[in-house]
């Protein structure tokens, strides 16, 4: 009985699979249909690999199909790649594709400056699926921008296990005694690859691998319109003595042309406002007359690290119409700084937008202090006078005039105080200060009425009181508007330069970087 049934079972069994036609295909060409007709892969630099791009093929017939050839036009020597279910190449042959299903093919490039077209960059190729001789066949076109740059990286050796050591800057000791160093290179004069390294120009970008660094009593000089990108854990050291001048200016188009672009490596929109992609421009102690104009800093994990200073009453750091946008950590960390800022913007940072901590002297004309991380915690303006070894570090001065400090959490700035010497100074600034808990009722340092270290400061105790009226601060767009408690309300006395934009401040003049306009 029990052999009857197995048979019976194995008859039935087989009755079924004979019936079906899901692993019978049919060899087609044409008929597909495409989630995008072209492919663009967004812009890369010569030799480095683009991100990996997705197309999606439907089979919406009813019967399942094999495509007798796909694969790039260029063949094996396309500098595309591809990924078709699951295998890489660039030709394939017998592809089968089941009725009323889809494909994933995945695309990425690797191309040169050289294999691009000579009149506009683009690199191109196109996927056929089928022979190109068949009437039938299909294609989906591929282009992609290719641009040629300086690559500045440090020299490594490679070791008998294969892997590599590479130069390293040598950055003192710890407090342990034991050697700090990091991964990078002094920049050169002469290199043989990129010329003179410490004049960078705007006639291709420059990309930093590691951290180039300017030797001591040696300047490095940025021209306006110049492009910096730096790869993951990159960034630029300015040692001791060294100097860095950022030549940026105002631009007249939408463009930017003129002004100095530092930012990561990753050109896809996706990454066009993503923090923490790079390290942080350092000025280490004893840089000196390090001067920025008309510069923008972008998706750093800290935008300016400065510390200490050199020593002289002269600034360590000039700003002036300075942007600095979505740093991870801190838009500038100054520790024992010296630092003179006009027109500066800082945005979205994921502890503060600007923090003098070890003491130090700091002036900040006409500047927006914002920060609208999507976290809470986070403010805008902190300042310290925190100890080492034991020891307060004295606030010199820490003026802000004309300024806007306001951003998405309730509290604005935070003063810590541990010694005797703690001068700051907040002179028609509008600051947001929403103390809803009255946890800083009887602080001193927040008695904004009476304390004389704020003139004429604007207080922003709620959301809807002493508003900035920001046109879109969640693109970091800080231009006010016609309803901003900061319009009119500066000291015109502090408004001897034009704006950020490079309009004329009006009389009387506005806090903060920009000047007011309507907008919808």
């Amino acid at each position: 009985m029990r052999r009857l049934l197995l048979l019976i079972l194995i008859g039935f069994t087989v009755s079924l699979t004979s019936c079906r036609n899901d692993f019978e295909f049919e060899s087609r060409t044409g008929g597909l249909e495409f989630s995008k007709d072209t492919v663009y892969l967004d812009t890369v630099f010569t030799n480095i690999g683009s991100s990996t791009y997705t197309l999606k093929v439907y089979n919406r017939s009813d019967k399942n199909i094999s495509i007798p050839s796909l694969g790039l036009k260029k063949g094996t020597t396309s500098k595309y790649r591809l990924m078709v279910d699951g295998m890489a190449g660039q030709v394939f042959e017998n592809v089968e594709l089941l009725a009323k299903d889809s494909l994933f093919i995945f695309v990425s490039v690797t191309a040169e400056v050289a294999n691009a077209n000579p009149t506009d960059f683009l690199y191109t190729d196109q996927i056929l699926f089928g022979e190109e001789s068949n009437p039938n066949h299909q294609k989906v076109e591929l282009v992609t921008l290719i641009q040629d740059a300086y690559f500045i990286y440090p020299g490594r050796v490679q070791n008998p296990d294969e892997t590599y050591t590479y130069n390293e800057l040598n950055l003192g000791v710890d407090g342990d005694g034991n050697p700090v160093s990091i991964r990078g290179r002094f920049l050169e004069d002469n290199n043989p690859n990129n010329g003179n390294e410490l004049h960078w120009t705007n006639t291709k970008p420059y990309v930093i691998y590691g951290y180039a660094a300017v030797p001591p009593n040696r300047t490095l000089v940025v021209d306006a319109g110049a492009r910096v990108h730096f790869h993951v854990e990159s960034g630029l050291i300015v040692a001791n003595n060294a100097s860095i001048h950022v030549n940026g200016s105002p631009s007249t188009t939408a463009a930017l042309e003129n002004e100095v672009v530092f930012e990561g490596d990753r050109l896809e929109p996706d990454f066009s406002e993503v923090p923490g992609q790079w390290g942080t421009i350092w000025l280490t102690p004893g840089s000196a007359n390090n001067q920025f104009s008309n510069l923008t800093i972008k998706n750093a994990t800290v935008g300016i690290l400065v510390s200490g200073n050199d020593g002289s009453s002269n600034p360590t750091l000039e700003l002036e119409n300075t942007q600095i946008y979505n740093c991870s950590n801190v838009g500038i960390l100054a520790r024992t700084g010296n630092i003179v800022g006009r027109n500066v913007v800082i945005n979205n940072c994921g502890q503060v937008a600007f923090a003098g901590s070890y003491g130090g002297n700091y002036d900040f004309t006409h500047c927006t202090f914002a920060n609208y991380w999507s976290r809470a915690n986070q403010t805008c303006v902190t300042l310290s006078d925190d100890s080492i070894n034991n020891v307060p570090t004295p606030l010199g001065s820490a003026n802000f005039k004309n300024c806007i400090v306001y951003g998405s959490s309730n509290l604005g700035i935070s003063l810590k105080k541990t010694g005797t010497i703690f001068n700051f100074l907040f002179e028609n600034c509008l600051i947001k200060f929403a103390d809803y808990s009255n946890q800083y009722a009887n602080e001193i340092l927040y008695k904004f009425s009476t304390n004389p270290n704020y003139v004429n400061c604007l207080i922003a105790t709620n959301t809807t009181v002493n508003k900035p009226d920001f046109k879109n601060p969640t693109q970091n767009n800080f231009i006010i508007g016609q309803n901003s408690a900061a319009k009119g309300t500066a000291n015109n006395t502090y408004s001897t330069f034009n704006d950020i934009l490079n309009n004329q401040r009006s009389n009387p003049s506005d806090m903060g970087a920009y000047n007011w306009t309507t907008f919808d």
